[in-house]
């Protein structure tokens, strides 16, 4: 779970294309692990392990901030203080309403619980993130760190109403979430019918 987030602090600063970072295809399989916990062992593991992916990847985050990178004549933080707040914020948040919402729908159709807890989880995570990573709104939490790019008013997805760059991103983003929600289902069906119960492991 750290290592999902980590990765997904890092990658989440580089595009893939003109809508969507490298970071949207690797933060979709923490709610995968949670779910799979959630199924397996219940809800109080699935928390626990929601806990210390916060904890673990917050702290590599904050170090993270400290790791400076050159490129293009640049030097920047590996990962910016704004990312680590909005990284932590989000998972958090919406890791604890997955666990929250697959408990309340474990009893129905085996689908049903993975997909509606990761769709809603997703979107307020996504919400979360970009709104405390990019909107210039916020910038008081990391006055130093420029993100006036992601603040260019462009076409939503190059095609809708004017909207910031970096709603565009958010978008883009969710859209891949959902996505990968549904193909989710099919490892998620495997693991959790070959997984180890808690009894087994001990």
């Amino acid at each position: 779970m750290a290592i999902i987030v980590v990765a997904s602090n890092v990658l989440v600063q580089f595009l893939f294309g003109n809508w969507l970072t490298y970071g949207a295809f690797t933060y979709p399989l923490a709610f995968l692990v949670t779910d799979i916990m959630n199924r397996v062992y219940g809800a109080g593991p699935a928390r626990t392990v929601v806990f210390v992916g916060f904890i673990v990847g917050v702290f590599c985050s904050l170090v993270g901030t400290q790791i400076m990178l050159q490129g293009d004549g640049f030097t920047y933080p590996a990962v910016t203080f704004r990312i680590a707040i909005g990284s932590g914020l989000a998972f958090l948040t919406a890791q604890l309403l997955d666990v929250g919402i697959f408990s309340a729908l474990r009893q129905g159709a085996w689908w049903k619980a993975p997909l509606a807890s990761t769709i809603i989880g997703s979107s307020v995570d996504t919400a979360i993130f970009f709104t405390v990573a990019f909107s210039a709104s916020l910038t008081m939490l990391e006055p130093g760190n420029d993100v006036s790019w992601a603040g260019e008013v462009l076409p939503l997805l190059g095609v809708g109403p004017e909207a910031p760059l970096w709603v565009s991103l958010a978008v883009a983003d969710w859209m891949v979430k959902l996505s990968l929600a549904l193909i989710a289902l099919a490892p998620f069906r495997w693991l959790t019918a070959n997984a180890p119960t808690a009894a087994e492991i001990r």
